[in-house]
């Protein structure tokens, strides 16, 4: 039933035979995308400073970057996608002392963490993760270019970028040179205008240093990007992104030392993902005050009984902080709360009731399991997944579904409008199965069970995409599982509080053991009985 139809795979398979709009930030509408190489795509996000174990923010834009590579992939097109790290900043340097140990095992610490996350969130579609630090020769050169242009001048060991001499500087942000706010103090005294932005730094003692021919020092955070991004994907590549609370000074300070540099576009499209908040607290996910958001991350999980992104991984698990994340267009404010990621949860629960029914109605499991006996196809082209409905409606309905699940992703992206035809096609199957009695193998008959295997194919062709639905939940047990042992601690705790006032303290002690027996331990807080897994 999911036989391609006819002429339709080479119209469908060219790339540039359909259209793709992206919102770009520098001019600020809808473009149709069209990259700077027919067929390839480069794409640069920013990635992290690793001084601090990674919260929630720092997993937005890596969740929404690897749904829209797993989506230009899947319309045909080669994609490069770089992830940066910056492994020497003035909070790194902060940070080793603070511990004492390396600035370097700090980082490499830190990158282990993040890492470890991105893999939890099923981000793995990454193709380069470069480091600064590996890239020192890269950096000095792109610096001494523009020296030698006259965009950059040295300054008592210092560089500094001169941002009157970019007749173009602000064309992103829509800032003037005079509002860019530079750094006080003793750097201040080196520049020629408040301006001007360090691209080389000189070290202090017992800084990490590199030489250069400007002396011993290390690069500024801006010229990091423009390094690492033209040694991967050229002068000009096709898409740039990142958050919102980089659009400046970051990004517009790459855009002027890039194409200063080599007169140039540095990229044609500039996307920037909306931020995480919180209710109470703000922004998470910024560079500006990283420390405050660290802290803000810190009271969300500790109110909830652990300290960290590991730990609300292992409470809500990757998935459903994933569909968290998309289920929003991916330029909106997201919303953080823990009763938020558990509705997502509550509706990826019925995703997995249907892979439960899937599983009854065919014998086997709803995920690929990717060896040899499984001859189920994995439609990974935009091609592969047209199906030929002949006159059956379910499969008309899921050929209506698809298109608008495609057409709604070709808008800028937009998973969280496409979300909703995922659980269209969720409700057409359920339904045809009712209508069928496909789980009574008296009455089931071979052309429905084919027909709902179509479908079921298209949803997991689909979700796919999104980056959902490609492994089974641990234990075999669905996400809500983890919100019901959530529930029954609270409802145990709550409990025991209530024992504690009126001063039963032998029934509390004995809530208290018997969770510590099995394998939970409560933490009496001034704020409230917190919990965690032993």
């Amino acid at each position: 039933m999911s036989t391609v139809i006819e002429g339709a795979a080479e119209s469908v398979t060219n790339p540039s035979s359909m259209t793709i709009d992206i919102y770009n930030t520098l001019t600020k509408t809808k473009e149709p995308f069209q990259p700077v190489v027919p067929g390839k795509v480069g794409i640069y996000l920013c990635g992290p400073t690793v001084y601090a174990e990674a919260h929630i923010g720092h997993m937005v834009g890596p969740v929404i970057f690897d749904a829209v590579v797993r989506y230009l992939t899947y319309c045909g097109y080669d994609v490069t996608w770089v992830v940066n790290i910056t492994d020497v900043d003035d909070k790194l340097i902060q940070k080793s002392q603070q511990r004492g140990i390396p600035m370097f095992q700090v980082a490499t610490q830190m990158t282990m963490d993040y890492c470890a996350n991105l893999m939890a969130l099923g981000v793995d579609q990454i193709t380069h993760m470069p480091r600064a630090t590996e890239h020192m020769d890269e950096i000095v050169s792109f610096i001494q270019e523009l020296i030698g242009k006259g965009f950059a001048y040295a300054s008592e060991g210092d560089v500094l970028f001169d941002v009157a001499k970019d007749g173009e500087y602000g064309k992103l942000s829509n800032r003037s040179p005079a509002e860019q706010l530079g750094e006080g103090g003793e750097a201040a005294a080196k520049k020629r205008s408040p301006g001007d932005f360090a691209l080389w730094k000189s070290a202090k003692p017992s800084e990490p240093a590199w030489d250069s021919p400007w002396g011993p020092g290390r690069p500024g955070w801006h010229i990091e990007c423009s390094a690492m991004s033209r040694q991967i994907l050229g002068q000009t590549f096709d898409i740039h992104g990142g958050g919102l609370d980089l659009v400046f000074p970051h990004h517009e300070n790459e855009i002027a030392q890039s194409e200063c540099c080599h007169g140039l576009a540095m990229a044609k499209y500039w996307m920037h993902n909306g931020l995480l908040r919180t209710a109470e607290a703000g922004k998470l996910g910024g560079r500006g005050d990283r420390e405050q958001q660290a802290t803000v991350a810190d009271k969300i999980s500790r109110s909830k009984g652990a300290g960290g992104l590991r730990e609300l991984i292992g409470r809500q698990g990757g998935e459903r902080i994933r569909f968290f994340l998309l289920r929003t267009h991916y330029r909106s404010t997201i919303v953080f709360s823990e009763e938020g990621i558990a509705e997502a949860g509550s509706a990826l629960d019925k995703f997995y009731v249907l892979f439960e029914r899937y599983q009854r109605i065919t014998g086997r499991s709803f995920y690929l399991t990717g060896d040899s006996s499984d001859d189920r196809r994995t439609i990974e082209r935009r091609a592969d997944g047209v199906i030929d409905t002949g006159d059956v409606p379910l499969l008309l309905e899921v050929q209506q579904l698809r298109n608008a699940f495609l057409a709604k992703m070709d808008d800028d992206f937009n998973s969280g409008a496409a979300v909703s035809e995922l659980f269209g096609l969720l409700g057409a199957l359920n339904k045809f199965a009712d209508e069928t009695k496909l789980e009574d193998p008296a009455s089931r008959r071979s052309e429905d069970t084919a027909a709902f295997l179509c479908g079921a194919e298209t949803l997991r062709e689909l979700s796919a995409i999104l980056g959902l639905f490609r492994t089974a939940p641990p234990d075999g047990a669905g996400a809500g599982d983890q919100q019901l042992t959530a529930n029954l601690v609270q409802l145990l705790i709550d409990l025991r509080a209530n024992a504690r006032q009126q001063k039963d303290f032998a029934t509390a002690d004995k809530i208290r053991d018997d969770l510590a027996a099995f394998g939970v331990s409560l933490e009496d807080r001034p704020a409230g009985t917190g919990w965690r897994l032993t």
